[in-house]
């Protein structure tokens, strides 16, 4: 009881005096941390840099809040801008590092208003809406920074999209000016509409030193390619009028042409074609009876009927875009916008985003000097391809044309491509819609199961005198639909190759390369004039292959890029009782061989040849001149462990108007001297690489008892 009665007595009184001495102190401790926790809740969300947040917010400040820049009249003028400037030489690309996503970053200089002593300003504009929202679309994606130590890119804010509105002079100046400049290295700059009257040059007349540009005009004559990058004419109309997605198919109309400022001899032809063709032409102009304004420029008529502009173009299969004042156009916007095919005719006029874009998918490019056979032209077309083209044409302008976002994220993204190829999108992520985009195919070898970027193929034609079989070889090629250029290896050097007006006239690129020497392997070398991933090899008196044979096979290798894609067969045989190799151009059963007189590979393959091919082969073949088809079978088998692919039925290319004197293929001594290269090529290799299937690939309904007009290749050869 005691010891009970003394601890009550003081345990009492102790408790009240420990809370009274230490409240403060608890107090002031809860204090201090609640303060903190709330202090790192507010830094979490509050702005981590002033100057981002004036940078990002481009459409809430207004432009006369900018800084007033002076010019003095004596301030540099960059240079005119360099023609030979390419990624390696005028672009600094170890600014940009090395990051694990595999993006540039982009630093938009802060909004400044630049005027002339006298206080003129360089635009008589400002900053367009345009570009405007171009810059807010960068100033929020991904590649932005707003460190400028960080950035790879750097995008001025002055708006040179329109050089209508610009002082060239002073333009420059003000560029000159910006403090990261360094003569235009790593600068970017967005033009839609270059040049002025009278010429209208095709790129922009503001001097810009080394800077990139994404031009809306371009010709072959001013695009540097690899490095300026061809951009759309953006249409304002994308914004105002809505057009909803009308499925393909065939339409009121069969060709449509509503562009206003059309010369007068091309609308003289269109008028010629509307005569011959009757209703299924419709041939629109300006409305004359209309008030000018916004209201008027969304009308076209014929004869006074107005039309409302851009829903009439939905109702026609294809639309003309001729070229104007200037290359670009922004009716190509709108006609792509209403799903209708578009028939381009502007000469030397560079595509928008053609460097990825594949544009035989969703238009027709057809010469200007072409345009009386137009109407033919389309109607050759076959109707399923009509509806490839339409949703194609519909979904290049959602992706790529819809919007200024749209435009500049796709010029940054081709641009991050090249500095990080390793990491670059595919050509089907560029190409193919999203439904029908691949998720998870990959190919076992280190090229892809579609080559990237794709504008078609390079027929290398190599020749020695023979002019009138070539040019009957390069007018039977030009017909094929996928030909992106000719290059002629001319390997005479006794004799100059014919004047440039005597070749035939061809709707693509023809380049003429002469050698120094008469080699056969000249045809496999890796020459910068080919820029596509397929080449054809073909001789120039292969005049017997149709363009329908010449066309399957690309679509052939398209799917197998890593095969010899020929069209006669051949067969390496062991002869048991010579006890070595045999080679065997008789029909047989089996394949392992294709003749490269004409067949399609890879480029790489070419590189290989010319500096990786084993031993003494490539001398032998020159000395012998022989077996160059033999070895690069040789070659690609032995690279892929894979057989070529032979395609069509034909096995022999007959020549009529050859002889023997014409053609090395008709020596009595050509298959001993080929078996013999057959032997000499495995004991370089030391193994035989080449392997022996029995197939070869033909059109689905080649052999069906079908019309032909269903068919899509229906003229192959028979032998």
């Amino acid at each position: 009881m005691y010891g009970s009665g003394k601890y009550s007595s003081r345990g009492p009184a102790l408790i009240p005096r420990m809370k009274t001495k230490h409240r403060i102190y608890y107090i002031t401790l809860f204090s201090v941390v609640l303060l903190g926790l709330i202090a790192t809740g507010i830094f979490q969300f509050w702005p981590h840099s002033i100057e981002s947040t004036t940078e990002r917010s481009l459409e809430k400040g207004s432009v006369h809040d900018a800084p007033l820049i002076r010019l003095p009249a004596s301030s540099p003028i960059p240079e005119r801008g360099d023609l030979s400037c390419r990624m390696h030489t005028c672009f600094d690309v170890y600014r940009c590092g090395y990051n694990p996503k595999n993006r540039i970053k982009v630093y938009i200089y802060p909004l400044q208003r630049f005027v002339d002593e006298l206080g003129v300003p360089i635009s008589s504009t400002g900053l367009s809406r345009e570009y405007n929202d171009l810059l807010s679309a960068i100033s929020d994606s991904d590649f932005y920074t707003d460190d400028v130590t960080r950035a790879c890119l750097f995008i001025p804010s002055i708006d040179v999209l329109n050089q209508n509105s610009l002082r060239v002079r002073e333009t420059a100046q003000a560029l000159a000016m910006l403090p990261r400049w360094d003569k235009g290295m790593n600068h970017l700059l967005f033009n839609m509409l270059p040049g002025g009257p009278p010429d209208y040059n095709t790129a922009l007349d503001v001097p810009r030193d080394r800077a990139l540009l994404a031009g809306g005009g371009f010709s072959t004559w001013t695009y540097r390619q690899g490095y300026d990058v061809s951009i759309p004419v953006y249409s304002p109309l994308s914004a105002d009028v809505v057009l909803p997605e009308r499925q393909p198919g065939p339409r009121r109309y069969f060709i449509l042409s509503s562009q206003t400022a059309i010369h007068r001899e091309y609308r003289a032809e269109l008028e010629r074609l509307k005569e011959e063709n009757g209703e299924s032409l419709l041939l629109l102009d300006k409305c004359s009876n209309l008030s000018q304004g916004a209201a008027s420029a969304r009308k076209r008529c014929y004869k006074g009927q107005v039309y409302d502009y851009p829903q009439i173009l939905q109702e026609s299969s294809f639309c003309v875009v001729l070229r104007g004042a200037r290359l670009g156009q922004a009716a190509l916007s709108d006609v792509l916008q209403a799903g209708c095919v578009p028939v381009i005719l502007a000469d030397s006029y560079i595509l928008p985003f053609s460097e990825v874009l594949d544009w035989k998918r969703a238009s027709v490019v057809i010469p200007e000097e072409k345009l009386s056979e137009m109407y033919t032209t389309l109607k050759s077309i076959p109707h399923r391809q009509v509806e490839e083209m339409q949703r194609q044409a519909r979904w290049f302008w959602e992706a790529y044309f819809s919007s200024m976002k749209a435009i500049g994220l796709t010029t940054l993204q081709i641009i991050n491509d090249r500095i990080y190829p390793y990491a670059a999108h595919t050509y089907e992520q560029w190409n193919n819609p999203p439904v029908v985009k691949w998720s998870s195919v990959n190919s076992p070898l280190f090229l892809p199961l579609i080559p990237p970027r794709a504008p078609g193929f390079t027929a290398v034609i190599l020749t020695y005198d023979r002019v009138e079989s070539l040019f009957r070889v390069i007018t039977e090629i030009s017909k094929v639909p996928s030909l992106a250029k000719l290059l002629v290896v001319w390997n005479n050097q006794n004799k100059s190759p014919p004047e440039e007006s005597l070749w035939p006239k061809v709707g693509v690129p023809l380049k003429v390369v002469r050698t120094k020497e008469n080699k056969l392997s000249n045809r496999f070398f890796p020459y910068d004039e080919i820029e596509t991933e397929a080449v054809l090899a073909i001789d120039d008196d292969i005049i017997m292959l149709t363009s329908d044979e010449l066309q399957f096979g690309y679509e052939v290798w398209r799917e197998f890029p890593d095969r010899l894609v020929g069209y006669p067969g051949r067969l390496h045989l062991w002869d048991h009782e010579m006890g070595k190799w045999k080679y065997e151009s008789e029909w047989t059963n089996e394949v392992s061989m294709v003749l490269t007189g004409a067949a399609f590979y890879h480029k790489y393959f070419n590189y290989l040849y010319t500096y990786k091919m084993p031993g003494d082969i490539k001398n032998w073949v020159d000395a012998h001149m022989n077996c160059e088809d033999i070895a690069m079978n040789f070659l690609v088998a032995n690279i892929t462990g894979k057989a070529p692919i032979k395609v069509t039925p034909r096995k022999k290319f007959k020549c009529p108007e050859c002889t023997a004197i014409d053609g090395l293929s008709l020596d009595q001594t050509h298959m001993v001297e080929r078996s013999e290269c057959i032997n000499k090529f495995a004991s370089v290799f030391g193994t035989m690489p080449l392997k022996v299937v029995e197939h070869r690939a033909d059109p689905v309904l080649y052999k069906d008892d079908f019309p032909e007009k269903l068919k899509s290749f229906p003229n192959i050869g028979s032998l």
